[in-house]
C-alpha cells in the first residue's frame, strides 16, 4: 500500500502510487505505524536526489525523518522546498545564487546560508494553524516553472502555457488570458529566484 508522502504543489501529503523525480525532507512526520500525525516539524524543507552515494533507506523507518516525494522540482518549490545543500550541491548553488539575486531585500549574507533563506521560505508557506500561504498575481507577470491556481486547479506556466498539474504528469495546455489573476502557490521569494535565472526541472510531459 503506498504511504501517505505524495507531495503536491500545495505541500499536503496525499497517498498515491505515483512516486515522482524527487525526495523531500520535512522531519520526522510518522508514526510507529506509518501515519502521518505532523505536516513538518523543521522549518528545513529540502528537496533530494532519489539516489545519493549508494545509500538505503527504509521508507518511514521509526526515528527517521519522512521520505517524501514529488513529481518533480517546480512541484517542489510550489511546495516550499529548496534543494538540499548535500546530495544536490551544485543544484543548492544555483538556486541560492538566484535567490540572492531576486531577493536583495531579504539578504544578510553573500551568499545567504541555509538558515537563512529557511527562515524566509517558513515565513512565506505555513499558515499559522494550518494551510498553506499563497498570494494573487497577474499571471503574465509570473516567470515560466511557477506552479498557480486557476478555478481550483494547480497549473504550471511553462513555455507560454499553462499545464495542468496531476501527480502522473501535465495535461493539455489551457487557455488563459494573460491578464488573468490567478493564486500563485510558489512561494514569492522562489518565484523572485526563478525571474532571476534558477529555470525548475519540470516533468517530460510539461512539453508534451
Amino acid at each position: 500500500m503506498p504511504l501517505q508522502n505524495r507531495v503536491d504543489p500545495y505541500g499536503q501529503l496525499q497517498v498515491v502510487a505515483a512516486r515522482g523525480a524527487l525526495m523531500g525532507n520535512r522531519g520526522i512526520l510518522h508514526s510507529a505505524g506509518k501515519q502521518i500525525i505532523a505536516a513538518w516539524r523543521s522549518p528545513r524543507w529540502i528537496s533530494c536526489r532519489l539516489d545519493f552515494k549508494g545509500r538505503r533507506r527504509e521508507v518511514f523507518a521509526p526515528h527517521r525523518y519522512s521520505e517524501l516525494f514529488f513529481l518533480d522540482e517546480a512541484t517542489s518549490l510550489a511546495a516550499g522546498h529548496r534543494p538540499c545543500a548535500e546530495c544536490r550541491r551544485e543544484r543548492f548553488k544555483e538556486f541560492c545564487a538566484a535567490w540572492a539575486a531576486g531577493n536583495a531585500d531579504h539578504v544578510v549574507s553573500q551568499p545567504p546560508s541555509a538558515d537563512e533563506i529557511d527562515r524566509v521560505l517558513h515565513s512565506e508557506r505555513a499558515r499559522h494553524g494550518g494551510g498553506k500561504k499563497t498570494y494573487q498575481a497577474v499571471l503574465s507577470t509570473l516567470p515560466a516553472g511557477s506552479i498557480v491556481e486557476h478555478e481550483g486547479r494547480a497549473y504550471l506556466a511553462w513555455a507560454g502555457k499553462l499545464r495542468p498539474w496531476s501527480f502522473a504528469g501535465y495535461g493539455p495546455a489551457a487557455s488563459l488570458l494573460p491578464a488573468t489573476e490567478v493564486t500563485v502557490l510558489t512561494p514569492k521569494s522562489i518565484v523572485h529566484a526563478i525571474r532571476a535565472g534558477f529555470l525548475p526541472d519540470v516533468h517530460e510531459s510539461a512539453g508534451g
